[in-house]
């Protein structure tokens, strides 16, 4: 068994931070790209960053300069920090990680997401 368990989301101000943290544990054999989903009241989920193992990444444009994605890969844990946060980015977070089970081969796990709130 695989679990992703996301910590770190709550309230903040407009122009405020938050860092969130997502720990994957379970039987896994090898740990691939993780990366950071987000889904906003009646939107679809969208990608917010993504990590390789070797560290390259990527962001959505609307978080490009304010967000900054980084993994462990020695406790398989992946974070993300936000910063410059706007009520924009109110959204429950998800944890996305692509995972090699010795049985079961390669698959993606999600976590069971947290919830960002932005105020004005």
């Amino acid at each position: 068994q695989v679990q992703l368990v996301e910590s770190g989301g709550g309230l903040v101000q407009a122009g405020g931070s938050l860092t969130l943290s997502c720990a994957a544990s379970g039987s896994i054999f090898r740990l691939d790209a993780m990366g950071w989903y987000r889904q906003a009241p009646g939107k679809q989920r969208e990608l917010v960053a993504t990590i390789t193992t070797g560290g390259t990444f990527n962001y959505a444009d609307s978080v490009k300069g304010r967000f900054t994605i980084s993994r462990d890969n020695a406790n398989n844990t992946v974070y993300l920090q936000m910063n410059s946060l706007k009520p924009e980015d109110t959204a429950v977070y998800y944890c996305n990680a692509f995972i090699t089970r010795r049985i079961l081969g390669r698959m993606d796990y999600w976590g069971k997401g947290t919830l960002v709130t932005v105020s004005i």
